[in-house]
């Protein structure tokens, strides 16, 4: 069915597709639909043990950033925390935030005493501190929290190697507190508003949480690093993952015939001629030609507007 026309005309009550799946808001987990390729568990199972990162290298769409998701609801690890890596990510941001500025502010408000009307609030210094992703998964616990940073290779050379003696030592300190000797604070945490008790400036971590590191391979990452970790690369998806994986996501069983054997196997055969086409792209493509009458032409059409390469525009 058409719903855009193109011809200006107004059609009140015109009633849009319901979403794929993988589109549905708020989103929910991957963790249930997505189909571990040979070799990740014996890795995943691995940094478990060993209670050391999981770094998994490949292409976009191919599922690296689900692992951690999958991990955590089967080993009930609670919600995954998230850290997305930019050239402007730093470590420090990752462990802590201090709003030294909202504090000043605090300050001299109390200082000048508040209008009628007005809170002052409060300027203590464990007010204007909220620990971040990584800080807060180093927090003590019964259970490891999941952590997830995302494409670490579009980091700034110097941040893979700050996080050496954070991921060695499982602690970090945060200054301000020991300046101001405050042996306890309450601190809230990243992904809520509780708060948790720092004591001496200090966090521990008492169990190691499990983190998964994702590249895109696009920075060869320094081989201290590599050393502390568990490394993965996703394999390129053969015919057999592909049908797994279009089964899970869209109930569909893709025959030897038919438009979408004929969609799989344009795909598998672009990944294996070394083309960057993500599975994402086919379920794309999929969802759209399954279910609807389709000329030929438009099925070519359809699957050309969505696997386009990733390596170009």
């Amino acid at each position: 069915m058409t719903y855009y026309r193109g011809d200006g005309v107004a059609r009140p009550g015109t009633r849009l597709p319901a979403p794929p799946p993988w589109r549905t808001f708020p989103r929910t987990t991957g963790a249930t639909v997505f189909q571990p390729p040979e070799g990740l568990t014996e890795a995943v199972n691995a940094a478990l043990a060993l209670r050391r990162p999981l770094l998994i290298t490949g292409g976009p769409g191919t599922g690296k950033s689900t692992v951690v998701e999958q991990v955590a609801t089967e080993l009930d690890l609670g919600p995954v925390l998230r850290w997305h890596i930019t050239s402007r990510s730093t470590l420090g941001d990752a462990l802590y935030r201090y709003d030294a500025l909202g504090r000043i502010h605090a300050h001299r408000l109390q200082q000048a005493g508040a209008r009628p009307g007005q809170d002052a609030g409060s300027d203590a210094i464990e007010d204007f501190l909220t620990l971040g992703q990584l800080g807060t998964a180093l927090l003590p616990a019964s259970r490891p929290r999941a952590l997830l940073i995302d494409e670490i290779d579009k980091a700034d050379l110097d941040l893979p190697g700050d996080l050496l003696d954070v991921l060695e030592r499982g602690e970090f300190h945060i200054p301000e507190l020991l300046r101001e000797g405050q042996d306890e604070a309450l601190v809230r945490m990243w992904d809520s508003a509780e708060r948790r008790l720092v004591r001496d400036g200090r966090v521990q971590c008492t169990e190691f949480p499990f983190i998964v590191m994702t590249s895109n391979g696009e920075q060869d990452m320094p081989a201290p690093l590599l050393r502390r970790c568990v490394r993965f690369t996703m394999p390129k998806p053969d015919a057999e993952l592909v049908r797994r994986v279009v089964r899970a996501h869209l109930d569909l069983d893709v025959g030897d015939e038919g438009p979408a054997a004929a969609v799989v196997d344009e795909f598998v055969r672009r990944v294996a001629s070394g083309g960057s086409v993500a599975v994402d792209q086919l379920l794309n493509a999929l969802h759209l030609l399954h279910g609807t009458a389709r000329s030929p032409d438009e099925q070519l059409r359809v699957v050309e507007l969505l696997l386009k390469d990733l390596s170009s525009a």
